[in-house]
């Protein structure tokens, strides 16, 4: 089954890890220069470096459909420049996931595959999804919505380690991001993570660098470009997040669900053995006289 998840960052990244472990094949779109935060953890980055690895799974650039298809015949989650999903018709997917996370739909449609789905706010099943996926922390995060939407945008960061929109890094103006922190470092309120235009990006809590732009990303002022957790768990820093792994389980559901890959398998599975076991039974000098029928 080939997936086709158009969003390459933390989330969308999450969904694909669910999504590859359990044997599909996944082709990941973004843009040519991704506004991805959690770059330890996110498949765009293959866009930047040509290939980058995510908890053991390895995601590589490809520059067309042949490509692709070469690359998840390999084991390895694909990753394309394609905002637009111009690539999809001639890859056919199976499945479409639109995890670009825009609080808004941008253009995905039912008829864009067999199976389609929202993830966030911004779609309604099964006006222009056939689900959707919850992706607000709480109790119904990663629930899937055959009729509906999810809760809208409230604006407001999660709760992590006590603060919310204080571990949230933004740009201080319009211009050209550039760090002063890496992932990973230990930062203290006050620390200068970032300029943009000549203006200090100032960390506000105590923290990790969990989250940062890379240089050179064109940004607007006020725009989410960074991330300190307070938790300052070394480990979180290189495995998807809580959140990420809640929407792939719902993603996978409604795969599940709506292709009914799985109707019939334990059944099917019964029926494939029974010549099996006939063969063995035979083999044995057992009298297997009006049993010929069941194989």
């Amino acid at each position: 089954m080939l997936v086709y998840v158009r969003g390459a960052g933390d989330i969308a990244t999450g969904i694909a890890l669910r999504l590859h472990r359990c044997g599909m094949q996944v082709v990941m779109a973004d843009l040519a220069v991704p506004t991805s935060i959690r770059r330890t953890v996110c498949f765009s980055e293959a866009i930047r470096l040509g290939e980058t690895t995510v908890e053991d799974v390895r995601g590589v650039l490809c520059a067309d459909a042949a490509a692709v298809r070469a690359a998840v015949a390999a084991g390895d989650v694909a990753v394309v420049v394609d905002a637009e999903a111009r690539m999809a018709p001639e890859l056919a997917p199976d499945v479409l996931v639109d995890a670009i996370l825009a609080k808004k739909n941008l253009g995905t449609t039912r008829g864009m595959a067999p199976v389609v789905i929202g993830v966030g706010p911004g779609f309604t099943a099964p006006v222009d999804v056939d689900a959707a996926v919850e992706t607000m922390r709480g109790h119904y995060l990663g629930r899937v919505y055959y009729k509906g939407s999810p809760i809208a945008n409230t604006a407001i960061p999660g709760l992590i380690g006590g603060y919310a929109g204080e571990r949230v890094l933004r740009a201080p103006a319009d211009g050209v991001f550039e760090p002063r922190v890496c992932i990973g470092d230990e930062v203290h309120a006050g620390t200068v993570c970032g300029e943009v235009a000549g203006k200090a990006m100032v960390a506000t809590i105590d923290g990790v660098v969990r989250g940062l732009l890379q240089a050179g990303v064109t940004v607007r002022r006020g725009m989410k470009s960074g991330d300190v957790d307070p938790r300052c768990e070394a480990a979180f820093i290189r495995t998807v997040s809580d959140k990420a792994s809640a929407v792939g389980g719902g993603v996978l559901e409604a795969i599940l669900h709506l292709t009914g890959v799985l109707a019939g398998v334990g059944s099917a599975r019964e029926w494939q053995a029974v010549p099996k076991v006939v063969a063995t039974a035979a083999a044995s000098g057992l009298d297997l006289s009006g049993i010929e029928e069941f194989a």
